[in-house]
């Protein structure tokens, strides 16, 4: 735990003094030799502090000891974030001073000699500086000369072993039961409570079980296997799980009960209790419910008696099943003494299996006999803990020497007597395994509440912040490469997936509440030796969160926000949407700033921004939907921003030229942005520009040609050919991932072979990572009909010209003014799987799209001109050698094709024909107001036989033939269909 910020203060300590004499900057002469002497000590110091680390569990003087050494070292990394800070500001104040000696057309000798001011405020900070680093290290020499009376050691780890991939952490209702070891007869006892009738409790109008026991015994995991028992799952007509935790909310419980029970995707959007109540009874009124509330927490009666009155309403027999630490959590909540389960431990025999399941996986049977009597003498120290089992098992995975594991076997660390340690003792295993850098990673999440569902793409920008992924440009690689290997140790749980590109990773996770006060007490002895402050506006477990994490997350209303001496330290701040109409002036004081985040506050002043532009370390700024103006040219001063939100300022029109100071800038949003016209012209500057948010910039048709340069580019939503803005600077922007949207005009009086030119100077064909493109030509000044027609081959041209590599997976063409769609788009080779057109109106056919072996959805609107749909459609050209059409389509729609008058069935040959599969996926087909159609192709309906929705919706020729289903007409394409709906209107 000290060992983590030692470590890190180790190495400030030394690029700090590399960056003074890189820079020329002697801010603090005459302290170097005193630094680089510190600097020693803390590397001996950090070798024996594994030793004194285990010694502080049994001697309190050793503990104390570790303390004042961890608090003094958080200490020195403040005073040398002061350091780095006046090093910028002065670099910055020094441009800011020949700005004001130089005329903009003139240089003279003078503009290389500082102001006498700006020199007095530099000796001024350099003896404060030199002063504050002198002090601290005074009180560190005092605690490192305080080592040799304790007698620590040297010990040498191990080097980390080779990761392997853990077990997979379960999450909510779901539960492999092979994984599950013991706990049979506690399920039987369980199931037949649910299942069977009666129950002590139903006089109060609801039968509550309860599981009770300690964190990590195993009380989700019984619930599991009853909520997924067979017999359980017949007996009840709805299955309800919900994760109450800490806080426990009563709306947001009945709003999740109706989210579960009508499918939702998200809750009800309100926060009315009475409305969500209401929904809540009406939901489950007269049907037999299993309400699962995992991990109860409240003491508070009136907190559960709205649920309680609403859940009444169910059928007979439902039930509630409560888990929960506290037993008073279960007699409040309703359960009668003989129905609350006091969950036990699991055998030695059972903490063995399962242990041994995790830690002997991939092992061959004579390795297995090697570590079997160690492993069972290491299972009995779990003492019948499921959760400590499962993580031992994951640290012993990666010891191969029977010597490793006798190490964890006579670990001092399981002398622990403390509470707190008989909870953590087998976690603090797994955390010394860790990197000094990865156990403050790990630590700093439990800054969010329990049961926080945690985004991994924030956390791992939280973690650069804070300073815990260290420098470089491959921070978010190496960021998720840490939260990768904290997962494997089962730290985090509860995953979420999300799709990147062709692969699935993780996009969110939570702690259990175990691992969570796992987390807090590795952190609770930070800060609290640290200075205290007589503020009476900020509270002491304020400015104790800001000591212990460098970290104030407030999320309610705060109009006038007070930031005192004790909450300086603070390298994270969010006050997104706590209601603020300024930006408080006292904000200068916070040095050590580096993510801010102000989103969605209402500032007025024009000059509000200008005070955050003084804060030289911030290094992610989000300033979202705060109704900004205009940016301060100050923007500039700000040269360690790696991000800069600045979406839904829908008032902003441009962005000052200084912006592209910030070389180090990754990402800029500007999305919604509606009324910004231009980016600034010196773009080119932003060398290490990684993403460009830009979607919702309506105004936003002039890019600079700087834009050509940034090929390091992966984000960019969208560009537009017109104010001189060119297609061509995709060239070498192959980066350039997931969606881009091109907008594309030709006017009456372009060069339509420039145009055509421009386009095949994207090669978008090199552009292998683009997943989603979207080609749009907007109704513009075209010059008539007549420029059109003129024009007509231009437009075939453009989109010849627009090639995609084959990685595509959807295409959009919209209002596009050609004849015919390229041959490209019906590749056998692409990977479409979906495909919308829409307002292509001089379109009069459709390509060979049936060949396209991935299409999963084609969406075809407003093809004013379509009139004909033939079999080549499909991909059948002969009859010979036929396999099929579509082999992956799933949703066909056709919407206001008002000309479209046949659609060419196949041939008898080919309807009877086994080896010919059409449209073997469909599950929906939709016919939109296409009046003109008189007739579907009867033996192609008939092949179709995987139909689930069928729509016939203001057509009204295809009504009068097929809309009696009784009639002749509608048997004779409905032989073979399984529609669950149809629709014909």
């Amino acid at each position: 735990m000290v060992e983590a910020i030692v470590s890190v203060v180790v190495e400030r300590l030394a690029a700090t003094l590399e960056e003074q004499i890189r820079n020329e900057v002697n801010l603090v002469r005459g302290v170097e030799n005193e630094i680089r002497s510190l600097s020693e000590d803390l590397k001996k110091v950090r070798n024996v502090l594994e030793d004194a680390e285990k010694k502080g569990y049994k001697d309190k003087s050793v503990k104390d000891w570790l303390t004042r050494l961890e608090n003094t070292t958080y200490e020195m990394d403040d005073v040398l974030d002061e350091w780095n800070y006046s090093i910028r500001k002065f670099g910055i104040e020094k441009l800011s001073d020949a700005d004001v000696y130089v005329p903009p057309k003139k240089k003279v000798w003078s503009s290389f000699v500082p102001s006498p001011c700006l020199c007095f405020k530099k000796v001024l900070t350099r003896h404060a500086i030199a002063l504050k680093i002198e002090e601290v290290k005074t009180r560190l020499d005092l605690i490192l000369a305080e080592q040799g009376r304790f007698g620590f050691h040297e010990i040498k780890s191990q080097p980390n072993e080779p990761s392997h991939q853990s077990s997979r952490v379960q999450t909510t209702s779901l539960i492999d039961l092979e994984e599950v070891c013991g706990r049979k007869f506690e399920s039987e006892n369980l199931v037949s409570k649910l299942v069977g009738g009666g129950g002590g409790g139903e006089e109060l109008g609801i039968f509550v079980l309860s599981i009770v026991g300690t964190g990590g015994l195993g009380k989700t995991t019984l619930a599991k296997l009853a909520y997924n028992d067979t017999r359980v799952q017949k007996h009840f007509e709805l299955r309800i799980w919900i994760c109450v935790s800490d806080p426990f909310n009563e709306v947001e419980i009945a709003k999740g009960i109706v989210a579960s029970v009508k499918k939702l995707d998200n809750p009800p959007n309100t926060n009315q209790s009475e409305m969500v109540l209401q929904s809540l009874k009406e939901t489950i009124s007269g049907k037999r419910f299993l309400l699962v509330l995992d991990d109860v927490w409240t003491e508070d009666s009136t907190k559960w008696e709205p649920l309680r009155i609403c859940l009444k309403g169910g059928g007979l027999d439902s039930r509630i099943l409560v888990t929960t630490r506290n037993a008073r959590v279960a007699l409040m909540m309703g359960s009668v003494k003989n129905d609350i389960h006091h969950l036990g431990h699991l055998s030695h025999e059972e903490c063995w299996l399962l242990l041994s399941r995790i830690a002997l996986f991939g092992k061959s049977e004579k390795e297995r006999e090697k570590f079997q009597n160690i492993g069972k003498e290491i299972a009995n120290k779990c003492k019948g803990l499921p959760l400590a089992a499962k993580t031992l098992g994951s640290l012993l995975q990666f010891k191969n020497s029977v010597e490793a594991w006798d190490n964890v076997l006579n670990s001092e660390i399981w002398e622990l007597e403390e509470v707190e340690d008989d909870l953590f003792r087998h976690l603090l295993l797994s955390y010394k395994e860790l990197s000094p850098m990865l156990q403050r990673c790990f630590s700093y999440c439990a800054v969010f509440p329990k049961d926080t569902e945690i985004n991994v793409a924030d956390i791992i920008r939280i973690w650069f912040a804070m300073g815990y992924l260290g420098y470089g440009s491959d921070w978010e690689v190496r960021g998720r490469e840490y939260f990768d290997k904290l997962a494997m140790r089962s730290l985090f749980q509860d995953f979420s997936t999300t799709s990147n590109l062709d692969n699935e990773s993780i996009g969110s996770f939570k702690m259990h509440d175990i691992i969570h006060d796992f987390a807090q007490f590795l952190r609770k002895n930070v800060g609290s030796r640290m200075r205290e402050t007589n503020c009476q506006a900020c509270s002491p477990l304020l400015v104790s969160q800001v000591e212990k994490y460098r970290s104030l997350f407030l999320t309610r209303e705060l109009y006038d926000p007070h930031f005192c001496d004790g909450l300086t330290s603070v390298r994270l701040l969010s006050l997104g949407n706590c209601g603020l109409r300024g930006i408080p002036e006292e904000i200068e004081k916070l040095i050590h700033l580096r993510w801010l985040n102000l989103s969605w506050n209402n500032f007025i002043a024009e000059d509000d921004l200008k005070i955050i532009c003084k804060l030289y370390s911030l290094q992610f700024l989000l300033v979202g939907g705060c109704k900004l103006k205009e940016i301060p040219r100050e923007i500039g001063n700000l040269i360690q921003l790696k991000e800069l939100d600045l979406s839904f300022n829908e008032l902003i029109e441009e962005l000052p030229e200084s912006m592209c100071n910030l070389r180090e800038l990754e990402s800029l949003n500007i999305n919604s942005c509606r009324a910004l016209v231009r980016l600034p012209q010196g773009i080119h500057r932003l060398v290490n520009l990684k993403h460009l948010y830009n979607e919702c910039t309506y105004s936003l048709k002039q890019y600079p040609q700087g834009l050509a340069q940034l090929t390091s580019l992966v984000t960019l939503k969208k560009i537009h050919n017109q104010d001189g803005s060119k297609l061509g600077w995709l060239k070498n922007l192959n980066r350039l991932s997931e969606s881009l949207q091109l907008t594309i005009e030709l006017s009456s009086g372009d060069d339509s072979a420039a145009v055509v030119e421009d386009a095949r100077e994207a090669e978008l064909r090199n552009k292998t990572c683009i997943r989603n493109l979207r080609i749009f030509f907007p109704k513009s000044a075209m010059g008539g009909e007549e420029v059109l027609v003129k024009e007509a081959s231009a437009w075939n041209d453009i989109l010849d010209a627009l090639e995609p590599h084959p990685n595509l997976r959807k295409l959009t063409i919209g209002e596009y003014k050609g004849s015919r769609l390229p041959r490209w788009i019906a590749s056998p080779l692409n990977q479409l799987t979906c495909i919308y057109l829409y307002d292509c109106e001089y379109l009069s056919s459709l390509p060979v799209l049936g060949k396209l072996p991935l299409l999963e959805a084609l969406w075809v609107s407003d093809l004013s001109e379509l009139e004909f749909v033939g079999r080549e459609f499909l991909g059948i050209t002969t009859t010979t050698s036929i396999i099929g059409g579509f082999p992956k389509l799933e949703q066909l729609v056709f919407y206001e094709c008002s000309k479209w008058k046949e659609w060419e069935d196949i041939s008898a040959e080919e309807e009877n024909c086994d080896g010919v599969s059409i449209m073997p996926c469909l599950t929906l087909l939709t016919i939109k107001n296409c009046n003109g159609l008189t007739e579907l192709p009867q033996r192609l309906m008939r092949k179709v036989s995987s139909l689930k929705e069928f729509n016939i919706r203001g057509s009204t020729q295809l009504i009068q033939v097929y809309g009696d289903k009784e009639g002749q007409p509608w048997k004779s394409i409905s032989r073979n269909f399984s529609s669950e709906i149809i629709s014909l209107v």
